[in-house]
């Protein structure tokens, strides 16, 4: 189940309270600025910066 636009509208970067996208294969959310990859487990994002994927620059 994909996640809804209007939440990811709302939702933000918990770390730098900046935009985040819905990463190409729905995974997780990526917020450009702190390069940080929320995942998404059972279709819930989990939003906590302990359990961020730090992004290599190519990402």
């Amino acid at each position: 189940m994909p996640i809804d636009e209007k939440l990811l509208e709302i939702l933000a970067c918990p770390k730098c309270k900046g935009d985040i996208r819905l990463k190409d294969d729905q995974s997780g959310l990526i917020c450009d600025q702190c390069k940080l990859l929320y995942p998404i487990k059972d279709d819930i994002p989990i939003m906590l910066i302990d359990e961020a994927i730090k992004l290599e620059q190519t990402e």
